[in-house]
């Protein structure tokens, strides 16, 4: 008996020196923050305000200048949690006054972390579900405080004859698995103001509370900050001098500082993998927009500015600090990518689209392994984006804009004409040789989707896929 004991002590011990092996994971998300708002990205002081946190964390670990998102919330938000394109998990597009949001049967970066031990804990904005079934705490968070949908609701309560009776009254939530989530307090304009702070200390509170039970963690912070209504905490309202965005900008970098010196703080730092990244381009509204910095357009179109996003990593000793890429990595890549530093498996059941990016981010090759992908606004293709080049199917100017299907496609080369304005098929056949190529990467995700039929938008659970596949 005594053999016995010593030898599940052993297991034990093995057990939990193995769970404190693996690494913490923090990944800080903010909310259309276009690509030229950072100081890191020419930005900080020509708007209005220095980011040196944000600047120094670009310093310790790679800075991306080509990662990609998608261009409205829920599908950049479903892409990030799935590894799949929301084509197939017919999360296309922000709704209201239907069910959305990922079926249960989708399978999320937290369901797989949880399965190799992890706390996991979301503190901040949703926008992939606002019915039971599809809260965060429905799929795969330990916790949960925030928001379910957008953050304009929060001016709701506001506006003009607003009619609570018959209209949406946004509330700010928190819930445990297996509850349903409660109502803090209304989600309004005084609420939208102090809560990044509560997230961030939300956040911390999590991170102390598994460090000391030795259990590692996934910490996802959707932040608030900078979408409409783009509005400072009180501590920095006026601080800049600058205006408002300016002000949300300071308070930007100052949250991702707090909880980066709590990272130190509790000496988990090189053993905690942070990643910081926008989920969209800028804002178009006049009063809270933003900029997309060297490139164009705002987010709701297939544009540079709406696809590309300030992203950093860190991880040290491990992703060598001082990187500066170009080369595409894309929002889905996140899953197989933190699936394998965790020891993950990914599924294997459904198509994943996200590659394993690792070696890429480890230095241990140059290039990405990724060489494009394609852009979808809403249900339609409306761009493909390869290497240096991006063909236009449909184009739109402005999330205001008529979208305009073309008869043939628009191709521009990004180095070239970074603003997408001169396509070159327009002026001369010299770049005639990318179509077929593109068009055949093209046809092979049209075929892809043939081969696995995309879950329609409004699809109830219990979901089960067809036996197509």
């Amino acid at each position: 008996m005594k053999k016995i004991a010593i030898l599940l002590i052993t297991i034990v011990a093995a057990s939990i020196s193995m769970a404190q092996e693996k690494p913490n994971v923090v990944i800080m998300m903010v909310d259309n923050l276009g690509w030229g708002e950072l100081g890191c990205y020419g930005g900080g002081i020509l708007r209005g305000a220095e980011t040196p946190r944000l600047d120094r964390l670009a310093s310790e670990g790679i800075r991306f200048l080509n990662f990609n998102v998608e261009p409205q919330c829920t599908p950049s938000r479903s892409a990030f949690m799935t590894g799949r394109h929301p084509i197939r998990s017919g999360t296309t597009k922000v709704v209201w006054g239907m069910l959305y949001g990922m079926t249960q049967w989708e399978r999320t970066i937290p369901e797989l972390l949880a399965e190799q031990g992890y706390a996991t804990g979301m503190y901040g904005k949703w926008h992939l579900g606002d019915t039971p079934g599809r809260f965060p705490t429905d799929q795969g968070f330990d916790e949960w405080y925030g928001i379910a949908n957008t953050t304009d609701e929060a001016m709701y309560s506001s506006h003009y004859q607003y009619d609570p009776e018959v209209s949406v009254q946004p509330y700010v939530v928190e819930a445990t698995k297996g509850k349903t989530p409660k109502r803090v307090k209304k989600y309004d304009l005084k609420a939208r103001a102090l809560i990044d702070e509560e997230l961030t200390n939300k956040t911390i509170a999590f991170m102390k509370k598994n460090v000391r039970k030795k259990r590692p963690f996934f910490a996802f912070v959707p932040f608030t900050h900078a979408h409409l209504p783009t509005l400072a905490h009180p501590d920095f309202e006026g601080k800049t001098g600058n205006g408002a965005y300016a002000d949300v900008l300071s308070e930007i970098d100052h949250r991702t500082g707090q909880i980066l010196d709590v990272i130190d703080n509790l000496g988990i730092r090189d053993n905690t993998v942070i990643l910081w990244l926008s989920d969209n381009g800028p804002e178009e509204i006049e009063g809270y927009h933003g900029t997309a910095g060297y490139w164009r357009g705002n987010y709701f179109t297939a544009l540079e500015g709406s696809l590309r996003v300030p992203a950093l990593m860190r991880w040290p000793g491990k992703i060598p600090a001082g990187r500066v890429s170009n080369e595409i990595v894309h929002m889905v890549d996140v899953l197989p990518t933190l699936a394998r530093i965790a020891g993950a498996e990914i599924p294997k059941d459904r198509i994943i689209d996200g590659v394993d990016q690792l070696d890429f981010l480890l230095g241990k090759q140059k290039k990405s392994n990724r060489e494009g992908f394609p852009a979808f606004n809403g249900d339609d293709l409306f761009a493909y984006k390869w290497r240096n080049w991006k063909m236009h199917f449909i184009e739109l100017e402005s999330m205001f804009g008529k979208p305009a299907r073309l008869n043939m496609p628009h191709l521009y080369n990004l180095i070239e004409d970074p603003k997408e304005l001169y396509p070159v098929d327009k002026v001369d056949a010299s770049a005639s040789w990318v179509f077929p190529v593109v068009l055949k990467k093209v046809v092979e995700f049209q075929k892809s989707l043939a081969m696995e039929p995309p879950i329609k938008l409004g699809t109830p659970d219990p979901y089960v896929p067809s036996k197509k596949r």
